[in-house]
């Protein structure tokens, strides 16, 4: 079957199936069939999946609401839901990083968040629509090896990542939402002319990985001096094997630099939702003091956001982190697509 003619087909199959078939049946991001249960609150998650469960599974041991989950990535979720418009199945959306929920805000399905919840958080948690709010933060890092660089040889900023003398000496994971988050943030902060010859120095000097964990191994095992990631995935493999980190450091930049950047994860309940008052339900559950004690007894080593929630203690506390002043509420996913698709990266 040609190309040509194998998307003809799809077209004119998607264009004679119901609309709200195609949206509650198809397959997740793993390749799994997935069939929407219509008596169960329906949460679209880009976040974890362990993390999504616990809270899912908590949620409905306190409620007695039954739940379902569809997986996927920041990258396709948010588009999916914009691509289902009203007749999306899902009620609640929780990502990763919140460009994604950005997408399916400026599409208007997202209904506001009932302010007791939004109250849970500190206000520079939820944007003024106050149509979502963060539910974890995550930190970037430079992840470096003390056996191929000393500490007085790191770059005093991210930025100095795109210089020719770092060519070949330092790796990131280009392909995934977490890092286009950061670029996000680069975008937002530095403006595009800079952003965009950062990017041109990336494509020509970075060695690109599948993941931030491909990442972190890569210079655990001394392939490159430095890598660009979130903080989690050391801590985790910190309080584990410490197979993919023990040879590592990890250095945080601070001085409102890009690569201090702090992603936010969010979660919205969708205006079309028939189940409103339960998708409420649970946004108000993950926020509150227990929804966030179960993100931290996951070990996820995501931080925590709820007002007096401590995050894991092995974390540096997030109020220390000096992150640059960035609006995370008008992040711009779209906008890091054409850059990095213009520089050769995607």
């Amino acid at each position: 079957m040609t190309p040509h003619l194998s998307r003809r087909l799809l077209l004119t199959a998607l264009a004679v199936a119901p609309l709200a078939a195609v949206a509650a049946c198809g397959r997740d991001d793993g390749g799994e069939e997935f069939v929407a249960d219509p008596e169960a609150l329906l949460i679209y998650s880009s976040q974890h999946e362990n993390v999504t469960k616990a809270w899912a599974e908590a949620f409905t041991a306190a409620t007695g609401v039954k739940t379902q989950v569809r997986k996927g990535s920041d990258s396709s979720m948010g588009h999916q839901i914009v691509q289902e418009g009203d007749r999306s199945p899902a009620d609640v959306f929780l990502t990763e990083n919140s460009p994604a929920m950005t997408v399916v805000q400026r599409a208007g399905l997202l209904a506001p968040v009932a302010a007791a919840t939004l109250a849970q958080v500190p206000d520079d948690m939820s944007p003024s629509s106050k149509d979502w709010l963060a539910i974890a933060a995550r930190s970037t890092v430079l992840c470096w090896n003390p056996s191929k660089i000393s500490e007085a040889e790191l770059p005093a900023s991210m930025m100095d990542l795109a210089d020719p003398s770092w060519d070949g000496r330092w790796g990131c994971a280009p392909g995934g939402a977490d890092f286009q988050a950061i670029v996000a943030g680069m975008l937002a902060d530095r403006g595009e002319e800079e952003t965009a010859a950062w990017l041109e120095g990336l494509q020509r000097g970075a060695n690109a990985y599948q993941n931030n964990i491909a990442t972190m191994k890569a210079v655990n095992a001394g392939e490159v001096p430095v890598g660009v990631m979130y903080h989690y995935y050391w801590y985790r493999d910190q309080a584990g094997t410490k197979e993919g980190s023990g040879n590592t450091q990890l250095h945080y930049f601070g001085n409102e630099d890009p690569g201090a950047f702090v992603s936010l994860s969010a979660g919205g309940v969708l205006a079309s939702s028939d189940k409103a008052e339960q998708a409420q339900q649970f946004l108000a559950f993950v926020t509150s003091p227990e929804g966030q004690k179960v993100l931290v007894d996951s070990k996820s080593m995501e931080y925590a956001v709820g007002v007096g929630v401590p995050s894991d203690p092995a974390l540096p506390p997030l109020d220390t982190l000096d992150n640059p002043p960035v609006d995370p509420f008008t992040l711009n996913s779209d906008e890091v697509t054409r850059l990095m698709t213009d520089a050769g990266i995607l």
